[in-house]
């Protein structure tokens, strides 16, 4: 990623997404939900925020809508991503299109409106993402202050972190009135290994009943390529810990930032990130949990 060609703005850009996604061998439950994707330009009409990370190439909802009959996923949660810093519109008015069928996770300042909530909420926006990783969007210092606006909705807060500092901040999180969703199964790097107290403090917080964690991206943790067998242990803790409170995310299109991939980044095909699941989790009653039952629980699904 260090050789990435930059923009007009001297930022890198990243690539696309694999444009023959293949189709998996594990058969997706109906009305299965792809928990996690970006949906990204035309930049003339949604303009991005000056403080990104990496500039995306232009991804249509289509292009999403035929990779997700590809995959056999019916329904999306569509995040708001860093490079729009908090502004909500493109993602909002695709969920727009949709008519109600998807859910979203915005990004909101804590001073917001109660009428730009309301209004989010009527599109579909069921959580508000707290991304470390970024400095276009809410921060660790409005954590409590989000928490508290967005919890008479009954939103969540979707947490972009890395789980080793988890020891740090668990009281915190605890104390919320709000559920947390840690994305990326706490983006923990493999090489740090299970053991890692960050990560047994993410455990620990799974087995408590307001925390859950989202099975997805594991080519952003993982030093290896597909199927990225130095995650597998984390992803089996995570399921041993709380079947119930975990959800699968495509990551589409794999927004790769500069400074944050594993060095031998490839971009993931599809197919190969919903057959992973079956490498985690054999059980077809706990890979429909997965893919289905918690997300309807957690996104206010029907």
């Amino acid at each position: 990623m260090s050789n990435s060609p930059l923009d007009a703005d001297g930022i890198p850009i990243c690539d696309g997404p694999d444009t023959q996604p293949r189709k998996p061998r594990l058969t997706a439950p109906p009305g299965a939900i792809d928990c996690h994707a970006h949906i990204f330009g035309p930049v003339a009409r949604y303009p991005f925020s000056p403080k990104r990370l990496f500039t995306p190439p232009d991804v249509t909802l289509a292009q999403y809508r035929q990779l997700l009959a590809t995959l056999g996923i019916a329904r999306a949660v569509l995040v708001t991503p860093s490079v729009y810093g908090m502004d909500n519109e493109r993602q909002l008015d695709t969920l727009v299109e949709m008519q109600g069928a998807w859910r979203g996770v915005a990004v909101v300042a804590t001073d917001v409106a109660e009428s730009e909530l309301e209004r989010l909420h009527r599109a579909g926006f069921r959580g508000v993402r707290v991304n470390l990783f970024a400095k276009s969007g809410l921060m660790l210092d409005d954590l409590e202050a989000i928490a508290a606006r967005v919890s008479p909705l009954r939103w969540h807060v979707q947490l972009h972190a890395d789980a080793r500092t988890l020891p740090e901040i668990a009281a915190r999180l605890r104390r919320l009135p709000v559920d947390v969703v840690f994305d990326h199964m706490g983006h923990i790097p493999a090489a740090a290994g299970v053991a890692h107290p960050g990560f047994s403090a993410l455990l620990e917080l799974m087995r408590e009943g307001r925390f859950w964690a989202k099975l997805s991206a594991p080519y952003r943790l993982s030093e290896l390529r597909y199927p990225w067998n130095d995650v597998v242990p984390f992803a089996r803790a995570l399921i041993s810990a709380a079947p119930d409170r975990l959800v699968w995310g495509s990551d589409w299109p794999h927004p790769a930032v500069p400074g944050h991939m594993p060095a031998n980044f490839v971009m993931p095909n599809d197919g190969d990130l919903l057959d992973v699941l079956s490498l985690w989790a054999d059980d077809p009653g706990v890979q429909r949990k997965i893919l289905l039952d918690n997300p309807r629980r957690l996104y206010d699904f029907d």
